[in-house]
């Protein structure tokens, strides 16, 4: 491999291109478990026939673990909604129709999203009243088996040059209740502070997706609760004050 040119660079972990394919080096205390479960990931999601690169490989460069897959030449949504702020309603509305199209999909291999909160939730440094009252509201949600990204935001959509989207960043993927996938979108438009764009997004999605917006409501204080085992301490007080209360207004 010849990893000279940097396509992104995220939180533990660096992109690469090397021609034909993308080269994510994680650093080298990122858990492997981690990586091989992204990895694992990406591979089921390719069997639901949705537009995303191909896994190639899982390997290790210079003692990291990499995961090689294909390269898609384009542009992030979230690049091209600040080159084109003009479009900025034009991109939501893809960005939600895309992310219909997504929740149409199975996939029965991938985690179930109601453990995964389930144990995120027992990870949280939340009081455990609060956790009581997580718990409880999450055993009441009802279970589905729709494929869930569960990171879906403008930056892990791709546009290449003939407008396809291709979604990346396949780590957090679940299989479950669509509407906490778009909880999950909601919050992180919030926690970039693009507080105007999560209204126009959750609207969007309430009408062209058919979901009540009070569904959707009663996801956020368990997503946020999901987010802050991250410990980023800018996000905290936000989602403080959605995990404190019973009912999100």
């Amino acid at each position: 491999m010849k990893l000279d040119r940097v396509i992104a660079v995220r939180n533990n972990k660096t992109v690469y291109r090397d021609g034909d394919f993308t080269a994510k080096v994680f650093d080298s205390d990122f858990s492997k478990v981690s990586v091989l479960t992204e990895a694992l990931n990406l591979a089921k999601i390719e069997t639901t026939g949705l537009k995303v690169p191909k896994l190639r490989e899982v390997t290790t460069y210079e003692g990291k673990w990499t995961i090689i897959s294909e390269y898609i030449p384009g542009k992030s949504m979230s690049r091209l909604m600040k080159e084109n702020p003009d479009r900025v309603d034009e991109y939501l509305e893809r960005l939600v129709r895309l992310q219909i199209e997504l929740h149409q999909a199975e996939c029965p291999m991938l985690t179930n999203l109601t453990d995964k909160m389930h144990r995120k939730i027992r990870e949280t440094k939340l009081d455990a009243t609060t956790r009581y009252e997580l718990r409880t509201r999450l055993s009441s949600m009802e279970r589905k088996t729709k494929v869930c990204h569960g990171d879906f935001c403008p930056s892990n959509v791709i546009i290449t040059p003939d407008d396809e989207a291709y979604i990346i960043d396949w780590s957090h993927a679940t299989q479950g209740n669509p509407d906490a996938d778009v909880a999950r979108t909601y919050l992180v438009f919030c926690l970039q502070g693009n507080f105007e764009w999560a209204e126009k997004y959750l609207k969007l999605m309430c009408d062209l997706g058919d979901t009540a917006r009070q569904d959707v409501q009663r996801w956020l204080p368990i997503v946020a609760a999901s987010q802050s085992i991250k410990g980023i301490a800018e996000e905290q007080e936000l989602l403080r004050r959605w995990t404190s209360v019973v009912e999100y207004e």
